[in-house]
């Protein structure tokens, strides 16, 4: 103890002629767990019991002195550390820019934005709506019965019940935003609903999350023409074939009376798909004038209103226009297969004039 000023000299000057790498071996040389001044802190129990209290400021306060001034020069020492490191790297403003990778558009955008277009020209409103529903919005309201098999656990996604016992649905299609625009707004309606939806699949040609694109028509004569006109007009924008044969097969939906399904006409010679005139079908959405049933459920008067509904898989038709084998890869994040697929911002071709009456090819 007797030393104790000289101590705190040597430790002081050292801390001036240290570096950084220095300080820090001397930090842990005299305050480490078996520093210097640690060790003296511990002998202090050794002393007569009226010295302790003494030796203990005296300690403490070279402690505190050393501590601080190795505290004051680091931040001395990593200020100019800073400083020099700023003026070696200053960035030269006269040089040219560093090239950047152009971004390209997902597929699956580029197929929503080509079919939004297509239905804008058409006169069509675009609507959105959440990804969790109601079991009414996404079944009831629809005409879909309790034992349909999408009502099941293991063809669809529930969440845990809430306080009132009831469980909220991810929507297994948009149909549900038309439901709530049924519900929102008086007729006539007309809206394309794109969107994600949510089911229990997952292979080559299923994802458990994918998109849809749906369509509502409500209005006091509207028929089945109309549908039959609108979706012939765009398959044949959509594919980029004027002639392309389409038809429609009687089918059954539970929101829609009568229902059909359409095809567009292929052909498969040579083991491929081409789309146009050829001796095959492709069978691609599903259609029909909306049940009168789905129609009062929103307090909608189907003796006065009547309408169409139609939908399809974005991934399916993305697949059939841009050649992608693996509905799989659209999620894979693989950038090399967006740079094969993905379309340059300023370099998409332009749908919209594929429309009758704008055709600008």
């Amino acid at each position: 103890m007797d030393d104790l000023d000289q101590l705190k000299t040597d430790l002081l000057a050292r801390v001036d002629d240290a570096d950084l790498a220095a300080l820090e071996d001397l930090r842990v040389a005299a305050l480490g767990k078996s520093g210097t001044i640690t060790e003296m802190v511990k002998g202090i129990g050794q002393l007569p019991p009226d010295e302790r209290r003494d030796a203990g400021q005296q300690l403490n306060a070279v402690k505190n002195a050393v501590a601080d001034a190795i505290d004051a020069k680091k931040q001395t020492l990593e200020a100019a550390a800073l400083d020099a490191s700023l003026s070696e790297d200053r960035i030269d403003v006269t040089l040219p820019a560093r090239p950047d990778g152009a971004g390209l558009i997902h597929p699956i955008s580029q197929t929503i934005d080509e079919m939004v277009a297509i239905f804008c020209e058409m006169g069509f409103t675009v609507a959105e709506g959440p990804h969790i529903e109601t079991d009414f919005n996404n079944f009831t309201a629809l005409n879909i019965p309790p034992e349909h098999p999408a009502r099941q656990d293991h063809d669809t996604f529930y969440l845990p019940p809430d306080e009132d016992g009831e469980r909220k649905v991810l929507r297994t299609h948009t149909s549900p935003v038309q439901i709530r625009t049924m519900l929102s707004e008086k007729p006539p309606i007309r809206i394309v609903v794109p969107g994600r939806t949510f089911r229990a699949d997952h292979d080559a040609t299923h994802s458990p999350m994918f998109h849809q694109i749906e369509a509502l028509v409500i209005d006091e004569a509207i028929h089945m023409g109309h549908l039959k006109g609108c979706l012939i007009e765009f398959c044949r924008a959509f594919f980029d074939v004027d002639d392309l044969p389409v038809r429609f097969r009687p089918s059954y939906f539970p929101f829609t009376e009568p229902s059909a399904e359409v095809d567009i006409g292929c052909s498969r010679e040579g083991g491929g798909l081409t789309i146009g005139a050829g001796a095959d079908w492709l069978e691609i959405l599903g259609c029909g004038m909306v049940n009168p049933h789905v129609l009062e459920n929103c307090g909608i008067d189907s003796t006065k209103y009547q309408g169409f509904a139609f939908g399809l898989g974005i991934e399916r038709a993305a697949m059939l226009k841009y050649g992608v084998p693996d509905l799989r890869t659209f999620y894979e994040s693989d950038i090399r297969w967006l740079k094969h697929y993905g379309f340059a911002p300023l370099d998409v071709p332009n749908v919209a004039a594929g429309l009758v009456g704008g055709r600008g090819r």
